[in-house]
């Protein structure tokens, strides 16, 4: 791995998360207008409509949910689509009912139920009961939550910050599309159902995706398929999906399909969803870009999105030690000076970042070192506080590179001063 420079076109790891999911290296999107290079071009997701491009980049939506009639009918078929992709039945009256009596969905949906019922009693129920007592204070608002090199995971953001009022997620992988499951033949439907699978397999078994499966797969499919899963197994309801882009001013542009959208230079996805025993709207949205210097540069749009969420929560995994590197320092200062607090494991910032005058530090868990691939990052600092911090908390769960219980190690960073400001 590089330490000076590095391009993340060629990085080996990059995280994605979930636990520690690693990233595919795809190629930071850069395409304008409607006719993206071949290798981007993916088909379009629903009908085209009468209007015209230069209508659909001139649509604009504020960051936050509006109070927007919804469209019920597009509610439940999206919701549906979730749960089918999710290995969950939609029941009889629904279109899909008839996708869940094919001899593909129910190996599917046998297979998904078992390794999630494996994997909730391993992790996420522990990471849940974890975050109400330790994360209670976070959690009494519903704030923003800002999740960089984030890929598709909504998972985790979710189990830690469940109140969150927008998810602002981030990675190089590409934003993909809805896949429409009633009109496929039961082979085409077992291809789609396979790839989900597949996809998910590492996570399902080993808590992390493995680098080449993510850049093989999602370059493929995107992140829509896996946000639609995890949405529908932490039982959300999906309310709308929209395929959206940023203009200079970083404000949102609405794009009536995957295709145009692609020719932004942010591209984009938002979901407003609800959770369960809720019926005010939250929002996810996830921007495929280069979160490197010199991709920022190209790309100042989605900054000046990301600060019409004041003060955010902050939440760092499997980074892959990207903030260590200079050429990383420009997310690394705008996480500093924008969040109110970091929630990381080792791999986020360094703990030399966090001024003492400026940021109350509370540790968990345990830290010994990276793992092999990256131990050129051992924090001798952060070492050092963990053997003479008496309050360190231990963790009942693993997460992270080191995701056996009692490797692993996560840090809650507070600034004094943001902290302090919030309602």
């Amino acid at each position: 791995m590089m330490i000076k420079k590095i391009n993340l076109r060629y990085l080996l790891s990059a995280t994605v998360a979930l636990p520690f999911l690693i990233f595919g290296c795809t190629a930071t999107p850069e395409t304008k207008g409607e006719n993206p290079t071949a290798a981007a071009t993916q088909p379009t997701a629903e009908a085209a409509t009468n209007q015209t491009p230069k209508a659909e980049a001139e649509k604009t939506a504020k960051p936050t949910p509006t109070a927007t009639p919804v469209d019920k009918a597009k509610a439940t078929k999206l919701t549906d689509t979730a749960k089918a992709l999710a290995g969950i039945k939609v029941g009889e009256g629904s279109p899909l009912a008839g996708v869940e009596k094919t001899a593909s969905w129910n190996a599917h949906a046998s297979y998904f139920e078992n390794a999630w019922k494996r994997l909730d009693a391993q992790q996420l129920s522990q990471i849940s009961k974890w975050s109400k007592t330790e994360l209670a204070s976070l959690n009494q608002a519903s704030t923003p939550i800002f999740y960089p090199f984030s890929g598709p995971d909504f998972l985790y953001a979710n189990l830690f910050f469940p109140n969150g009022s927008d998810y602002v997620m981030a990675g190089l992988e590409p934003v993909g599309e809805i896949p429409d499951l009633i009109n496929l033949s039961e082979g085409q439907l077992d291809q789609k159902l396979k790839g989900i699978s597949s996809s998910m397999f590492a996570i399902l078994q080993l808590s992390f995706f493995r680098t080449n499966d993510m850049k093989v797969d999602l370059a493929e499919k995107g992140v829509i398929p896996i946000l639609m899963v995890f949405l529908a197994r932490t039982n959300h309801n999906l309310l709308d999906v929209q395929y959206i882009g940023l203009d200079k001013d970083g404000k949102v542009q609405v794009f009536e399909n995957a295709q145009k959208a692609k020719g932004s230079k942010v591209p984009g996805v938002k979901v407003s969803f609800t959770s369960p025993g809720k019926s005010v709207p939250q929002t996810l949205y996830y921007f495929s870009l280069d979160l490197s210097n010199e991709g920022l540069q190209k790309t100042p749009e989605f900054k000046e999105f990301v600060k019409q969420f004041p003060n955010p929560n902050t939440y760092l995994k499997a980074a892959s030690y990207l903030m260590h590197n200079d050429s990383f320092s420009t997310i690394r200062d705008f996480i500093l000076a924008q969040s109110s607090s970091v929630f990381q494991d080792d791999s986020g910032m360094p703990i030399k970042y966090f001024d003492k005058a400026k940021w109350d530090v509370n540790l968990f868990g345990n830290y010994t070192g990276p793992i092999d691939l990256f131990s050129v990052r051992y924090q001798s600092d952060l070492r050092q506080m963990y053997q003479s911090d008496k309050n360190v908390k231990p963790l009942t769960f693993g997460i992270g590179y080191k995701y056996e219980v009692n490797e692993s190690n996560l840090m809650l960073a507070q600034s004094k001063e943001r902290s302090a400001s919030k309602p």
